[in-house]
């Protein structure tokens, strides 16, 4: 087995859906998704949360992670980032050659995306691999506003471009995953350390649950896949 740790990070404050950490989904609580996915993925040795929440720590436990600390209150708060979070845990932890970053707000991400994902960076002797879905909107068509109420594009047409269709495949990242070369994060704090490679998701896959929509969206899409079957062996 590989030497991965899977850290799944948890705070107990949350203002866009209060407790969504802890909210049931498809009859497990929202955390709980993603606890499975880390320990069915073959890649990872070790599964544990970062939280300062207790009923979190009980449901993570609960779905079979280690909570061997409570995150201090410092990492806790509204301007905590998460590569500090990422660095206390790695510390408390000991020695693990890489790092998995996994946030519970991404339920419909499962082990075989993890494993995938871990497989394509390997392949590719990468320091790091993180998750992209395809961008909504080419960037493009996207603009700012300047002063006086005139709109500013972000970036400069590109030449021969007529038809939407025309342009290029932008990305984003969806924030599901996101591995990275322990020794590598270190030197360079940052999850899009210099050399990370991009794993592409689909759309439906990578729902990020913020607000209320967001997890009725999260709660039709899993009770599709799991009528039809498409949990099983992931």
């Amino acid at each position: 087995m590989s030497d991965v740790l899977a850290v799944i990070t948890a705070r107990g404050g949350s203002k866009g859906l209060p407790r969504k950490n802890v909210r049931p989904l498809g009859g497990l609580p929202l955390i709980a998704w993603t606890v499975r996915a880390a320990l069915e993925a073959s890649c990872v040795a070790r599964v544990l949360v970062s939280t300062d929440d207790e009923e979190i720590a009980k449901a993570a436990r609960d779905a079979g992670a280690e909570v061997p600390f409570m995150r201090p209150a410092e990492l806790a708060s509204d301007t905590a980032g998460s590569v500090e979070v990422l660095e206390h845990a790695l510390e408390a932890s000991g020695a693990h050659s890489v790092a998995l970053l996994l946030q519970p707000t991404s339920p419909l991400r499962h082990a075989g995306h993890i494993d995938a994902a871990f497989a394509q960076m390997q392949a590719a002797c990468a320091p790091g691999c993180v998750s992209v879905a395809p961008a909504p909107k080419p960037p493009w068509l996207m603009y700012s506003f300047k002063e006086g109420g005139q709109l500013k594009p972000f970036l400069q047409m590109p030449t021969g471009i007529t038809r939407r269709q025309d342009f290029p495949p932008a990305y984003v990242l969806n924030g599901a995953l996101y591995f990275v070369r322990s020794d590598v994060f270190a030197n360079e704090r940052s999850f899009m350390v210099t050399g990370t490679i991009g794993y592409e998701m689909s759309s439906q896959d990578s729902v990020d649950i913020d607000t209320l929509e967001d997890f009725v969206l999260a709660e039709r899409l899993l009770s599709h896949q799991i009528s039809a079957g498409l949990r099983e062996g992931r």
